[in-house]
């Protein structure tokens, strides 16, 4: 592995490492991580170098792993003149996103009642592989979801208006074009709004287990530890999977009718001012906005769930949207670059922004704290709630790590683990589970990923985040 020192927790990949890189890599990783990171995973953020337009570093944060063209865990920056957009920087998941809600409930105050509020909860929020959802939607109505987002959800009565005030982005990215989505996105996306959907897409009840920033932790809400969150992590199912299947083609043909030489054709990308970029952009933002619409119609039903349960309205519960941030996107971001404010394409896939204090695009009341930052964990282990920082604004455009990351693959998984002998496990932990399938509990299995303690460690000790507090669940409702 040819990688240069930086600190314990920060490492280059040097532009010789591999032909046609035009920037280093960067990887952000303590000596446990790098242990864990594939080759293949760096080999992916050397070809991401290599793209026209990047700038500064194909960047590789802690839970980086083998994706689709750029690695899982990767940042990339592209100038907005002479870079590019591509599709394969974001996913085929776009928008899959975490929202963290708080409440002020103890976890004594729930130990009865866990296994029927997550009985409830599977219930009420639709799972599993291609499920569809209770929200009906008609094109013109979809369509409505791709321009508003989450603000159309709350206007219809799924969630809070106050809750957009806590979304990245407040719930909607502007200017988004419906005409640019296809007939075939549409008819996927169209029933599936509200769905949590599967693989490792998860609703799970969790306590307050330490809090490590007493400041940070009450600016965010989190006063105590015991305290009981929720956490909903899903994206744009169906929808967002197809527009990016779209335009991979569309990005392939324009890919070679401008020139741009890509070492590997899941590169693709478009000139960043091209027809065809923007019109994946365009598009992008369509699918962005129903994932940030799914998650406040699941806010509804979670909120719901508890007051069927616990016989007490949610407002009374402080059930309050701590924060949402997204994982697959791209955006038009100003960052400083050589001394410089420049326009740039920031590409986050597996990744999450950690925009620092005094920052445009967080919300007022964080102006002082800086973003709100989830990181979540597997099953079996832990979450966090951690800060973003100025160092993570000079260094990694506002990114920071986005979960655990896998160490294995799914298909590994289900060869190694066996979904029964998962659930026992987690049950003698105090986790309760429920799920449509044994199958998927064994490919989320706790030793399929990383140590989301070490992931956190490096992302902390680079400085590219502050950690605020750790949540560990007591129960969880999968796909």
């Amino acid at each position: 592995m040819a990688l240069k020192k930086i600190s314990d927790c920060e490492w280059e990949l040097e532009k010789g490492y591999q032909k046609g890189m035009l920037v280093p890599g960067r990887i952000f990783a303590n000596k446990t991580i790098l242990r864990d990171i594939e080759d293949g995973a760096l080999r992916q953020c050397a070809n991401v170098a290599s793209i026209p337009g990047i700038l500064k570093y194909s960047i590789a944060m802690p839970d980086i792993h083998y994706g689709y063209g750029f690695p899982i865990g990767g940042v990339a920056a592209f100038d907005s003149d002479t870079g590019v957009i591509s599709p394969g920087g974001v996913g085929f998941d776009i928008n899959c996103g975490v929202r963290l809600l708080k409440t002020n409930l103890s976890i004594d105050d729930i130990k009865p009642n866990i296994k029927e509020l997550i009985d409830n909860i599977f219930q009420n929020v639709p799972s599993g592989v291609g499920k569809k959802g209770k929200i009906r939607l008609s094109i013109t109505e979809l369509e409505d979801v791709f321009y508003r987002g989450a603000e159309w959800a709350a206007d219809n009565e799924y969630g809070w208006k106050k809750d957009l005030d806590n979304i990245e982005e407040n719930g909607r990215m502007l200017n988004s074009d419906p005409n640019k989505v296809s007939d075939f996105a549409k008819k996927r996306g169209a029933p599936q709004l509200g769905t949590l959907g599967s693989g490792n897409h998860f609703l799970e009840i969790q306590q307050v287990d330490k809090i490590f920033d007493k400041d940070l932790a009450n600016a965010y809400g989190i006063l105590d530890e015991g305290q009981v969150t929720v956490m909903i992590h899903t994206g744009s199912r169906g929808c967002g999977h197809q527009i990016c299947s779209d335009y991979l083609n569309e990005m392939e043909r324009a890919a070679k009718k401008y020139g741009i030489k890509i070492p590997d054709r899941q590169l693709a990308c478009a000139p960043a001012k091209s027809i065809e970029a923007q019109n994946y952009y365009d598009a992008m933002k369509c699918g962005v906005n129903y994932g940030f619409a799914n998650r406040q119609a699941i806010t509804h039903w979670t909120r719901e769930s508890f007051e069927n349960v616990l016989h007490e309205d949610s407002e009374s519960l402080d059930m309050q949207t701590i924060y949402e941030v997204a994982h697959n996107i791209a955006k038009l971001e100003e960052h400083v670059v050589d001394g410089t404010k420049k326009q740039v394409y920031v590409h986050r896939k597996g990744a999450t922004r950690a925009f620092g204090p005094h920052t445009t695009g967080i919300p007022k009341k964080y102006q002082d704290y800086g973003q709100p930052v989830i990181i979540p964990g597997d099953m079996g282990s832990a979450s966090y709630l951690l800060a973003g920082t100025e160092k993570a604004m000079k260094t990694t455009f506002g990114s920071t790590c986005h979960g655990a990351g896998r160490k294995i693959s799914r298909a590994a998984a289900k060869r190694k683990f066996r979904g029964d002998a998962v659930i026992k496990a987690m049950a003698k932990q105090g986790i309760y589970v429920r799920a449509t399938n044994k199958t998927m509990i064994a490919e989320e299995a706790h030793g399929a990923y990383k140590d989301v303690n070490e992931v956190v460690r490096s992302a902390v000790e680079s400085g590219i985040s502050k950690v605020v507090a750790k949540l560990t669940p007591v129960g969880v409702t999968k796909g």
